[in-house]
């Protein structure tokens, strides 16, 4: 069945224009159009009335003209057409400019890899083939701009796009429904984080080469602001998809992972669990159950324990229990463990007392409990506090769903308090594998620089963990 094609033209003070990009929309492709949309963005020149006279004028396209009753921007004229496409089950639709700046000629181009499904969206490129874009008129200041912009916005956001920076695009409708383009900007960034949210979907992008042109049209972007704009939204992400900030850019990724690297909490403790012999392990919080599928193959029987059961959870363990921890343990916790794991879990509890308490009932003699806790005395969270930027993180001792916080005084106070004592205690360091999150170049050895840190790192948490420390990871036995 043949895709419903709409193209989105916007237009803003483009009565000169207007016409010329509409005649120039190649004639074999008029009949493949389902519908046009002309979104006047309440121009102060007749790009409207424009508009009105050619839909009285021609019989080969279907033309909607639209004058928006204020200026919603260029992020927000096209914000109101993808919601006409949606609204009109459209399933491709072409973003084309009014100004002429974009050839209409392409349009088979831009469309084909949508309608062979082999894409999710496309963009049309004038840095595909080299030389285009400055034989096409393209300043030389724009054309260093756009490839400084795009060199930094692939490395930072992870992506291998020749260019960041064309309006020239077509979009499987299905594909935006499906990222929350309603909360970008109304400005010229717009492009720029639907891109990043088409990556964080993971959505396929296909770039075609385009002509470039530049005639006469009057440019609306201060280029310093977008150049602001854009590389801001772009390190922003990379913030959110390594756990820092508010986290919404980062809308489809995983909120806990599995921690690989040698000094994490995790590591550890699968390395003190991998010093005993095979036994029983209650696991709270168990997550996608990552960690025990690790135990398990070291012999390990694995009971894991979490509100809601993550896809895999049920292939990585020998049982399963759904259940509220803020509830205490649930009653299907049946038997003596010879060790119960509570890794990063008892911050996400509004009682812990009551897990630590509990955990006797289910300790075999002989048995351990590990916990692993975030430190809000490291002088991330302590820095924040004293700058008066508190506020919370999508992942880190911040994490958006702490609800307890602890330093190493305060937790070792709770847990004499409910007759548990120290075996073992290490302090671990900041998570630099984080910095990997959203990178086209993951480095897990790590760089020079980050060898460096990370050396510079472990000597201050060896020196003085509790500033230093960012989560302390304890082996507990009964007192």
């Amino acid at each position: 069945m043949p895709k419903r094609i709409g193209v989105l033209v916007v237009a803003y003070n483009a009565a000169s224009t207007l016409s010329q990009v509409l005649d120039r929309i190649p004639d074999d492709f008029r009949p493949r159009i389902t519908k046009v949309l002309v979104g006047d963005d309440h121009s102060s020149d007749a790009t409207y009335l424009v508009g009105l006279g050619y839909q009285q004028i021609t019989d080969d396209l279907p033309l909607e003209v639209v004058r928006h009753p204020r200026n919603l921007g260029y992020g927000g004229n096209q914000k109101a057409g993808y919601r006409w496409a949606i609204e009109n089950d459209i399933d491709i639709v072409v973003l084309l400019h009014g100004d002429g700046q974009y050839a209409p000629e392409h349009l088979p181009d831009m469309v084909g890899p949508l309608e062979r499904g082999e894409a999710d969206a496309v963009f049309g490129s004038r840095m595909l083939d080299p030389g285009t874009a400055r034989a096409g008129g393209m300043p030389m200041y724009k054309w260093l701009g756009n490839r400084i912009l795009t060199r930094l916005e692939n490395t930072v956001a992870g992506a291998t796009l020749s260019e960041w920076h064309s309006g020239y695009r077509a979009y499987s409708v299905d594909a935006l429904r499906e990222i929350p383009f309603e909360r970008n900007s109304d400005g010229f960034n717009f492009d720029t984080q639907v891109i990043v949210q088409l990556l964080e979907a993971g959505k396929r992008i296909v770039e075609v080469p385009i002509r470039t042109y530049y005639g006469d049209e009057i440019c609306y972007v201060n280029g310093l602001r977008y150049a602001k704009d854009i590389t801001g939204d772009v390190l922003r992400y990379r913030a959110h998809k390594m756990g820092f900030g508010t986290g919404e850019l980062a809308f489809a990724s995983t909120g806990y992972e599995m921690k690989e690297a040698a000094d994490s909490s995790h590591q550890l403790v699968l390395g003190w669990l991998f010093q005993r012999p095979p036994g029983r392990i209650l696991d709270l919080g168990c997550a996608d159950g990552s960690l025990d599928d690790r135990l398990r193959r070291a012999g390990h029987e694995v009971t894991g324990v979490d509100l809601d059961a993550q896809e895999g959870v049920k292939e990585r363990v020998d049982r399963f229990v759904a259940a509220d921890l803020d509830a205490g343990l649930p009653v299907e916790v049946i038997g003596k463990f010879d060790v119960v794991l509570a890794a990063d879990v008892l911050e996400h509890v509004r009682q812990p007392e009551r897990i630590l308490d509990q955990v006797h009932d289910v300790l075999a003699p002989g048995g351990v409990f590990v916990v692993s806790i975030p430190n809000f005395g490291h002088w991330y969270p302590r820095a924040r506090v004293a700058l008066g930027r508190f506020d919370y993180d999508r992942r880190g001792i911040l994490d958006h769903d702490h609800v307890r916080f602890f330093t190493r005084r305060s937790f070792e106070n709770l847990i004499s308090e409910r007759g548990w004592k120290v075996r073992r205690r290490q302090a671990t360091g900041l998570p630099l594998e984080v910095f990997d999150r959203g990178s086209n170049r993951p480095d897990p050895g790590g760089s020079g620089l980050r060898r460096a840190v990370g050396a510079a790192d472990r000597a201050t948490v060896t020196l003085r963990p509790t500033l230093f420390g960012y989560q302390f990871v304890y082996e507990l036995t009964e007192a």
